[in-house]
């Protein structure tokens, strides 16, 4: 187990509401819609929901949702499936370059256009790899909202013509292949699940702030004025499990925003107070079933070019 220190650091989150959904609105004529927005880091944006479905993916740095009853670390080339009527906070931890897809959904049918019987694991929030191809496809999608413009520049306040049929036609072809490329995303545990009990959530919360202050439970439920005892029997009834493997998770979590920084692997194993490289490996592997090389790859990849970072 790790035993290094961390000092919470104090910063100032930036709260923003969303830009109008309703401007990206999915339809059965464009079943798929695009979003582009950079956000600086520690910008929060607002609790809110949608009706239809949003695939949240991250060009570069590392965001942050909290939806439901867990919060989802999606660091570069990583994607949220977030369900229809699902309340959501993005909070971004690196600065970081978001594309979001919004998909027409039905009360029927959800998920990327699965059959059926596959419908009830597209009702979780779920991170998924981004392949190569999707990739592409995202960036290649027309990121204008309706009334013209792109989010956050000069041209948002300009009205343009409606889509032709050309556009419609090639925005259609790239959504399909985005909703394949979509169900067959092999999906990643990044999930971090949350409490509802009000003590146990403020605990959890300090320990996603700062993951390395305390090392043991003990600590942690010192700081927090609780009893030990009472700690762990609220993580096992309240999120059924102990709070080793739960810690776990949000040191993966720290370690994936300090690979988005660069970080070598044997600093970040320091950092967050792993005795030996080998020791942060093991737990790598045990966590996501991948080596910390193959793993943390995708978040040092360079940002798209086309959309300049906030000032």
């Amino acid at each position: 187990m790790p035993s290094g220190r961390q000092h919470a650091r104090t910063r100032t989150r930036i709260l923003t509401p969303p830009v109008d959904p309703r401007r990206f609105e999915p339809t059965a004529e464009r079943p798929v819609r695009a979003k582009a927005r950079v956000m600086a880091p520690d910008t929060e944006i607002q609790p809110h929901s949608h009706a239809w479905a949003q695939v949240a993916i991250s060009v570069s740095g590392v965001a942050r949702i909290t939806a439901g009853h867990a919060t989802y670390l999606v660091p570069a080339w990583r994607a949220v499936w977030i369900p229809p009527q699902v309340e959501h906070v993005v909070t971004v931890v690196e600065a970081a370059e978001l594309r979001t897809l919004y998909i027409h959904q039905t009360p029927q049918r959800v998920g990327p256009g699965v059959p059926r019987a596959q419908q009830a694991a597209w009702r979780q929030c779920r991170v998924m790899e981004v392949s190569a191809l999707l990739r592409e496809l995202v960036l290649q999608m027309d990121t204008r909202m309706d009334g013209g413009g792109d989010v956050g520049s000069a041209a948002a306040a300009r009205r343009h013509s409606p889509p032709d049929a050309a556009f419609l036609a090639r925005e259609r072809r790239l959504g399909e292949l985005a909703l394949d490329e979509l169900r067959r995303a092999a999906p990643v545990r990044l999930g971090i699940e949350l409490p509802q009990d009000k003590r146990l959530r403020r605990l959890c919360e300090a320990v996603l702030a700062a993951p390395t202050q305390h090392a043991t439970l003990e600590a942690w439920a010192a700081a927090a004025g609780a009893s030990p005892r009472t700690v762990a029997r609220l993580f096992r009834t309240e999120l059924g499990t102990s709070f080793g493997p739960w810690r776990q998770q949000v040191l993966l979590a720290r370690a994936l925003t300090l690979a988005a920084q660069g970080r070598p692997m044997g600093l970040i194993a320091a950092e967050l107070g792993y005795a030996s490289a080998s020791a942060f490996t093991a737990m790598v592997r045990r966590s996501v079933g991948a080596p910390p090389g193959r793993f943390f790859a995708g978040a040092t990849r360079p940002r798209s070019p086309g959309l300049p970072l906030p000032a």
